[in-house]
């Protein structure tokens, strides 16, 4: 069951330049009052939380750090989609996570990861980074650059098991393995070449343009979150653009058209969070 407050939720903390901010990413898990969902839920760009530390620039779409909003604190398991722009030489200290699958997807730029388990790399487009913290692990992140920022979207996916042991995965997809469609770049058990998370979730890249569309099939008991990372797409008839996102549940499929330079994320989920008792 869910607790009635913060003291009854995990402890996983957000640390950021090896400080702890005031609040744990769980705290926000108390009770909402009246929120139901609903079968098409559209959450704009300039909706989301905002915060700027001069060398980080930061939108969350989920509750984060210092913004909090109860109507956007998770979407079932997919708990944080952060778009962040970091200055050229700046970046993340060292700092700790626990019982998260934490996914780096780079859009433009490269960032370099150095981590407790002894792994050293940099990613650069089309590259996912997958980190499990399980009982804990500390790394830092930072861009390599001394002239160019990164610009990259880190997301975080509650695991339904706590206390496994960390691990490290990083894998390459071509633009021709998602251009005109939804290429699987994580899921459960890491299929057709996907890093491999401890959820029942699968996400999916997509690069989208002109007349090529795109239709994900969607089970009755599943749900499915879609973040559009750059450029202009319709979804299920909605015009989205980049930084949009629009949440489906209770719904057959998503369709994908009319993409104009379009760079897509899709979370398809279990309708409830298998991380909570």
């Amino acid at each position: 069951m869910r607790g009635s407050g913060p003291k009854a939720a995990s402890e996983h903390k957000i640390y950021r330049m090896g400080v702890l901010f005031p609040r744990t990413a769980a705290a926000y898990l108390g009770p909402i009052e009246n929120e139901e969902p609903t079968m098409q839920n559209i959450r704009r760009s300039n909706e989301r939380g905002y915060a700027d530390h001069g060398w980080l620039k930061s939108f969350h779409t989920f509750s984060f750090a210092d913004y909090y909003d109860p109507r956007h604190i998770e979407f079932g398991a997919l708990r944080v989609i952060n778009e962040d722009r970091v200055a050229a030489g700046a970046g993340f200290g060292t700092h700790g996570h626990r019982d998260m699958e934490i996914i780096s997807y780079v859009l433009d730029g490269e960032l370099a990861h150095k981590d407790s388990m002894g792994t050293g790399e940099t990613i650069r487009p089309g590259d996912v980074q997958r980190m499990s913290a399980g009982r804990g692990v500390t790394h830092s992140e930072f861009n390599p650059s001394r002239e160019k920022p990164v610009h990259f979207l880190q997301i975080w996916i509650q695991p339904n098991q706590k206390g496994v042991q960390p691990s490290y995965e990083q894998k390459h997809f071509p633009e021709a393995e998602k251009r005109g469609k939804l290429r699987l770049i994580a899921s459960p058990d890491g299929a057709n070449g996907s890093v491999s998370i401890h959820q029942d979730a699968k996400v999916y890249a997509g690069l989208l343009d002109g007349d090529e569309k795109v239709e994900l099939a969607i089970a009755a008991d599943r749900q499915v979150y879609l973040h559009v990372a750059r450029g202009k797409v319709t979804a299920n008839g909605n015009v989205l653009n980049a930084g949009d996102a629009l949440a489906l549940t209770d719904t057959a499929a998503l369709s994908l058209t009319d993409g104009h330079g379009a760079e897509v994320i899709v979370f398809d989920l279990q309708r409830a969070s298998g991380v909570r008792q």
